[in-house]
């Protein structure tokens, strides 16, 4: 166990079910996870804030449709306009782009079949909290675990994405039809992250992977700079 470098809220909707992962794994790179409820309406001290996995409001509507409106989500909003470093981890992913933190939308899956497994994700670019000291380049072995991960955006919003360095990670083998192979795209500033994979889940090599470490230092380094 590393010394506790910085808090990080793990804000938990009716539903979220990966809270309990998160914070372990935020434990393993040396940062204290601190879970918050959506009806507060206050983040308190933190310095970082993951939206985890699971099923919001049981993803009626749409996934993040009902979340989106929680009160923390005001919180949110204002913590992430004033810089600080916020990522969302599947369901969290479809919340913030939802809630208007990203751009574009998560659809059903192609062929409208949930997909479980690990596949290889590569870094596309280093302009985010979660992938700074990564090199382009470098290839994650990454488990996913969703039935609605199909990154949609029209063509011109794809290109200004890639053209500004936002897609931060892309399928290397598509498992559900994203738009430009998009696995995780940042917000213009770089402090806002949606990714549809699990780096919680590959915390470890008893977990099959441990490639999801370096996106979680990167993440809680970029919290503690922060704070």
């Amino acid at each position: 166990m590393q010394p506790v470098s910085a808090t990080v809220g793990v804000v938990c909707f009716p539903g979220t079910n990966c809270e309990h992962d998160v914070v372990r794994a935020l434990a393993a790179v040396g940062a204290r996870g601190r879970l918050v409820w959506h009806g507060d309406d206050d983040l308190g001290d933190v310095a970082g804030v993951v939206l985890p996995g699971g099923f919001a409001h049981g993803d009626y509507l749409r996934p993040g449709a009902i979340a989106r409106f929680s009160p923390v989500m005001g919180a949110l909003q204002r913590f992430a306009l004033d810089g600080g470093p916020v990522l969302g981890i599947c369901n969290g992913f479809q919340v913030l782009t939802e809630a208007g933190l990203l751009p574009g939308a998560l659809r059903r899956n192609t062929g409208l079949r949930f997909v479980c497994t690990t596949v290889p994700c590569v870094v596309a670019s280093s302009a985010s909290v979660l992938t700074g000291p990564l090199a382009a380049g470098t290839r994650l072995a990454l488990p996913v675990n969703h039935g609605e991960g199909s990154f949609t955006c029209d063509e011109a919003t794809l290109r200004r994405l890639e053209d500004r360095g936002q897609v931060v990670l892309r399928y290397e083998d598509n498992p559900n039809g994203s738009v430009g192979d998009v696995a995780g795209i940042a917000n213009a500033a770089g402090n806002v992250v949606g990714i549809m994979p699990h780096p919680e889940r590959a915390s470890s090599d008893l977990l099959g992977s441990s490639d999801g470490i370096g996106l979680l230092e990167a993440f809680v380094a970029a919290a503690t700079a922060s704070s």
